[in-house]
Formats: structure tokens, C-alpha cells, sequence
């Protein structure tokens, strides 16, 4: 890269780098994420033009140079999916920077995006659900370990926690009350409830921990008493879901899909299971309207006469 862009252009893309992490707050992986696209962007424009890209050249892509790279992504078999990613990332990149140069960016902000399925969640049914959470406590004979497996899970479809925020929770944390402060994806701070169940499946783990809970470190050990890598919960998972006959989608991911869509079965407010699930965008957590009415169509087809 260094030698594919001049050092304004490397200091452009270093200063937008920092301030996607600095005033929007992006996760160090998101920021990792936006960097490579970029690179692999402009190192496509680079062999495209064969010649070192510069501010003014950057500025100069066209509506050809873009059909370019994108059909050469296409031809490489990059998923539609993945390249509407690249180019949010690109556009975003062009926008910053021509509000800055003072460039029209309107070749670049124009093109559009290749249309995708977007996948839907994939829940576990309430039934499912809590007898995995039995079942993982049972993959492991140690009886902390079991408690360990049992409280992550809880956690996850009890709290609708991701899996690395569960491991997150730090002694600093207990005991555990009613709620639980969690700073999710993009470093962004949420409080959401904690029921009965996962507190005392938190509190009968740490009752039979062999390690001590020291200020700052995680609650949740690994064997040799390091901080438990979410490996551990997707192996147990992993077995549990085999001895109950669930496909390969019922992960710790699952659980939080099934916590969200439970409570939307239940009738709870979808604004309020968004500031549950720490999204961003209302739209996201609208994915699991789309959810019930996909098993609702299912249900209608094969229960209907005609179906």
C-alpha cells in the first residue's frame, strides 16, 4: 500500500481511520474492517490506472473506473453481500474526503449497491431453548464447569447478550442486581434486566469457581483459570445440539435470535427490544417481524388444505 498511494493520501485515509474510531466510536474490528476495503480498493484503482494514486487521482475516479472494480470483484467470486460492505466503506471514505478536497464524489456515491438476501435470524423455539439450557450443563462432569456453561447460556437467552459480552462481565459487575451495565458493538453502553434465572445461574457457578475473583477480570474461567474464550460455550453448545437433534444453526448467537424473538411473540415493543439487543438501527431488530411472518407462512402452508 505504501507504495501505491503518496503520503497525502496515506494520511488522508489515516485521518478518517481515526475519526471513524474517535467520534463515531467504531470497534477496533470495525476499523480493521474499513481499512482493508479501502486498501483493497485502491489498490485495484491503482493497477487499474498504473500509476501512484494521489489525492487529485483519487478524486478522479469515474463512473468506468468503478464498473471496473466491481466486475472484477464479481469475476474473483467476492459475494454480493460482501461487496455491498467494500462499497459502503468506499463511499464512505469518498464522502469524508470530498467534503475536505473539495471534489464531486458523485461517480463513486452513485453507484449502487448489488442487491442481496439479507439472512434472517434463526431462533431457537421456546421449548428448544430452555431445554438447551439443561442440556449444556450436562456436556462437561466438573461440576463448576457445568455451572459456567449453564450461567453463559442463561445469560445470552435470558439478558439476549452476544456471547462476547457475557464473557465481558467482570468482577467489578458483582454481585449481579436486577440490571447490568453492557458495552456492546461500537464500544456502545446499554443497561438491560437481569431475570431471576441468570442470577442465580451466575451466582451457583461462582459459589463452585476454583478460581478467585479478582477486580477487573472477567468472571467466566477457562480451565487453567484465564478468561473463558466464547470456544468453550460453542463447543458445549455444539455437543448439546447434536444429542437434541437441532441444526448447526442453534449457536450461542441462536440464543440471543430467540431471546429477541420470543419477547416479540410476547407482544413486547419493538423500540424496547431494540435498546435490549444495543442495535443501532431500528431496522435491524425489524428482521424479526420478517422472522414470525416467515414461520407463520410456514405454519399457513402446511396446515392448509390447498397449502
Amino acid at each position: 500500500m505504501s507504495l501505491a498511494l503518496s503520503e497525502a493520501a496515506r494520511d488522508a485515509m489515516g485521518r478518517w481511520l481515526d475519526g471513524l474510531a474517535s467520534v463515531l466510536d467504531r470497534s477496533d474490528r470495525t476499523i480493521e474492517a474499513y481499512r482493508a476495503d479501502l486498501v483493497e480498493f485502491l489498490t485495484f484503482i491503482t493497477l487499474h490506472k498504473g500509476e501512484s494514486q494521489g489525492l487529485g487521482a483519487i478524486a478522479r475516479v469515474d463512473v468506468a473506473d468503478m464498473r471496473s472494480w466491481m466486475a472484477n470483484q464479481r469475476a474473483r467470486g467476492v459475494s454480493a453481500r460482501s461487496l455491498a460492505r467494500r462499497l459502503s466503506s468506499v463511499k464512505s471514505f469518498y464522502r469524508w474526503l470530498a467534503e475536505r478536497e473539495g471534489f464531486d464524489p458523485t461517480a463513486v456515491l452513485s453507484t449502487r449497491s448489488p442487491r442481496f438476501q439479507r439472512k434472517l435470524p434463526r431462533p431457537l423455539s421456546e421449548e428448544d431453548a430452555a431445554k438447551m439450557l439443561t442440556q449444556v450443563g450436562e456436556q462437561d462432569a466438573r461440576a463448576w464447569v457445568s455451572a459456567r456453561d449453564t450461567a453463559v447460556v442463561t445469560l445470552l437467552y435470558g439478558c439476549g447478550l452476544r456471547i462476547s459480552e457475557a464473557l465481558s462481565i467482570t468482577a467489578d459487575d458483582l454481585p449481579l442486581g436486577t440490571a447490568l451495565r453492557i458495552h456492546g458493538k461500537g464500544k456502545k453502553e446499554r443497561v438491560v434486566p437481569v431475570i431471576g434465572p441468570a442470577r442465580q445461574a451466575v451466582e451457583a457457578y461462582l459459589e463452585l469457581c476454583p478460581h478467585p475473583m479478582e477486580a477487573g477480570q472477567p468472571i467466566f474461567r477457562g480451565i487453567k483459570g484465564g478468561p473463558l474464550s466464547p470456544g468453550g460455550i460453542q463447543k458445549a453448545m455444539a455437543a448439546a445440539r447434536a444429542q437434541m437433534g437441532l441444526p448447526s444453526s442453534a449457536t450461542p448467537h441462536a440464543l440471543r435470535h430467540s431471546f429477541a424473538t420470543h419477547l416479540l411473540n410476547a407482544g413486547g415493543d419493538l423500540r424496547a427490544i431494540q435498546e435490549l439487543l444495543g442495535h443501532a438501527s431500528l431496522a435491524t431488530t425489524q428482521t424479526y417481524t420478517a422472522v414470525d411472518s416467515a414461520r407463520l407462512m410456514e405454519v399457513y402452508r402446511k396446515a392448509h388444505p390447498r397449502g
